[in-house]
């Protein structure tokens, strides 16, 4: 199968950090990596001179191609290595257009430019970033054959999944004068001839491209030295000092969003501290829940934030008053005090909140990509848009409405000013009695809710192996509570006195400057987390570092490469062999992870798919450091250069103290069985 590179950069453009292009490192790369076929795609331009020295230095296939800015994401427009002026020119124009950072172009421009894109080979960052958005991949989609990806991971789950479009995976090198490593992110492809049109045809069948040549994509080349790893589960073995946590440091340097748990680095040490940065340490995590749980209360919250029952208790007691006093002096009213805009009421201004959140509804509508089909299957966008159009056009007489009400407002407020100084009779203080008693239900229903709020009940509960989380809200026991909340070095003892009233703590609180109106809603109701072992109980000491270890693994979902170091130096048998070994078979069934061992526990129950032996050699009077690899029912392991290994003899010696002591060890235990 053909090995081949799309996506190589070889001249410094506003998208790029400065570099100095290489030809010879390029010939280099070209041929280390044994590529049959690359393309080089510079940011935005096309340089017409640079790649003819190229294709002459090199044997393999050269196409010529363009990465370009579209829309706001990155697409390869690859074109046949013929009628090249015309091509040149065609990204003379690309450049013409795309002369600032953040600058693109757009799919219509792209085809302007470019014409039939049936005749270029169209390659958009898939899962990678810059990612093509969804509407520009709609517009394209019937002109793209595949879709780049940054990782192995990434390149398994889209060859698995027959909706998606075919994965590949190139370099995306800058190349360099000081260049002392190469990339290892190329992909074979099963075609005939390497030409654009047989490349095009074969992107288009999943099949037809795979991580390795003789392995499919079982295996994956991580190292520039040709050293390959499983794609799924891979142990490493070798004696002390032999270059295993150095191969780890390796991979976790050389390739991206990798989760790195050294050795030791979950132990328990002092046991206070530790205890404490443990519980740190989920409630941070947690955090991002307890946000979510409590956003529904702020929303309450600050809707009657600025809510004040007193001010309002005394402008309806006023507003009696001079009712009386104004009913009393009926008979007594002179010229001024018997004009009706004497005790005129003013108009209601406010914004229509529910109208504004309408339109931002149905624009969300019209917009959404994720859920198109299903919104076009019921609601026509036409009608979507029209209807948009309308609300706007209310929303913007609403809008003149207001500003002609505001200015009657200030006008009558004017006037029934000038008329108070000359007359004595009493004028009637104006209040809004439904603002008043809707304020007053408002402020009802947030007792209401606070005190559900601070009800003991689970919230939440998750299983991870043989422990729980579980996630509670109670109310606070003391203002103490609330302070190590609040982090801040305050006093909420007042404050707290009247937390059994929602309302009048909230007062309490905004009474205190130097709180933050934002967080109040923090104060309310105490989130806590514990994590329960398989018993129900709090977790010991030990069982907080074995819950921690599988958190990190099960964290690990989110990135493309999960690498542990000796987990044993930390955790017992049954441990490893029960909770761990299930959780890294089942995620090494989605990305490629990584365990360095001397545990038979890990290293032979998990039945991993690859093995990698490092070894520290003499060759003559030098000290040689060498990685044997190969597949666990393989006789031998075999090294880059070709060297070859007993497997059985390593393992033995690597897993059991050789082969020896395992048959003692193992007769041992067959006399005291029964």
């Amino acid at each position: 199968m053909p090995k081949i590179d799309l996506h190589i950069h070889t001249v410094p453009t506003i998208s790029d950090a400065h570099f100095t292009f290489s030809l010879a490192k390029l010939c280099e790369y070209v041929n280390s990596a044994e590529l049959d076929a690359i393309a080089i795609t510079n940011h935005d331009m096309f340089d017409l001179g640079q790649f003819n020295k190229i294709t002459e230095k090199l044997d393999c296939v050269v196409f010529p191609g363009i990465e370009i800015n579209i829309d706001k994401s990155h697409v390869l427009v690859i074109s046949e290595n013929q009628n090249l002026d015309e091509f040149q020119l065609k990204t003379q124009t690309v450049s013409e257009k795309i002369t600032a950072v953040g600058d693109s172009i757009s799919v219509d421009e792209l085809v302007d430019i470019f014409g039939d894109l049936n005749k270029y080979l169209l390659i958009p960052h898939y899962e990678k970033r810059p990612a093509i958005s969804g509407d520009t991949l709609n517009q394209i989609g019937g002109f793209i054959s595949a879709g780049e990806v940054d990782s192995p991971k990434k390149f398994i789950r889209m060859a698995k999944d027959e909706t998606e479009i075919t994965p590949v995976i190139f370099s995306d090198v800058r190349i360099r004068e000081d260049m002392n490593k190469f990339p290892t992110r190329q992909t074979y492809i099963d075609c005939g001839e390497l030409s654009l049109n047989s490349l095009k045809f074969s992107l288009r069948d999943r099949h037809k491209v795979a991580l390795s040549k003789s392995e499919g994509n079982s295996l994956f080349q991580v190292f520039d030295d040709g050293q390959r790893l499983s794609t799924g589960l891979n142990i490493v073995l070798g004696a002390r000092s032999s270059g295993k946590t150095v191969t780890l440091t390796q991979i976790s340097k050389d390739c991206t969003n990798v989760k790195y748990i050294p050795q030791f680095s979950l132990v328990q040490r002092d046991d206070a501290s530790y205890e404490k940065e443990f519980n740190a340490d989920v409630a941070r995590k947690k955090s991002t829940f307890a946000d979510k749980h409590l956003s529904p209360f702020k929303t309450v919250l600050d809707d009657i934030l600025n809510i004040d029952l007193g001010i309002n208790r005394r402008k309806v007691e006023d507003y009696l008053a001079t009712l009386l006093k104004s009913a009393e002096e009926a008979e007594k009213l002179d010229a001024f005090s018997k004009v009706a805009l004497f005790n005129e009421t003013l108009f209601e201004v406010g914004v229509d909140q529910a109208l504004s959140d309408l339109i931002g509804s149905v624009r969300q509508l019209i917009e959404n990509i994720e859920y198109r089909e299903v919104i076009d299957k019921h609601v026509d966008v036409n009608n979507l848009k029209a209807l948009a159009c309308e609300l706007i056009e209310l929303l913007w007489a609403k809008a003149y409405e207001r500003k002609k009400r505001s200015f009657v407002n200030d006008t009558v407020r004017d006037v029934k000013n000038k008329l108070q100084l000359r007359t004595s009779a009493t004028q009637v203080k104006d209040v809004d009695l439904y603002k008043v008693m809707i304020e007053n239900k408002k402020v009802s229903k947030f007792n209401q809710i606070s005190k559900l709020l601070q009800t003991e009940k689970v919230i939440f509960e998750e299983n991870i192996q043989d422990f729980k989380v579980v996630c509670k809200q109670r109310s606070f026991e003391g203002s103490g509570e609330i302070k190590n909340i609040s982090g801040q070095k305050v006093a909420f003892s007042d404050a707290y006195r009247k937390y059994a009233i929602p309302y009048e703590y909230l007062v309490a609180l905004k009474e205190n400057e130097a709180l933050t109106p934002s967080e109040f809603y923090k104060y309310f109701a105490c989130i806590e987390y514990e994590i329960l072992n398989k018993d129900g109980f709090k977790v010991s000491g030990g069982e907080r570092s074995e819950f921690r270890l599988l958190q990190e693994i099960k964290d690990a979902q989110n990135f493309d490469y999960l690498l542990i170091d000796e987990p044993e130096s930390s955790f017992d048998n049954l441990f490893l062999k029960g909770e761990v070994n299930q959780m890294l078979k089942e995620i090494s069934q989605t990305m490629p992870v990584v365990v360095v061992t001397h545990n038979n526990t890990v290293g032979a129950s998990i039945n991993a798919d690859y093995i990698v032996y490092t070894s520290k050699e003499i060759a003559g009077k030098d000290i040689v450091y060498r990685r044997y690899s190969g597949h666990p029912s393989d006789k031998e392991l075999c090294s880059i250069e070709g060297k070859k290994i007993n497997n059985f003899q390593v393992t033995m010696n690597s897993l059991e103290a050789g082969e020896e002591a395992y048959v003692d060890r193992r007769g041992g235990y067959e006399s005291i069985k029964n």
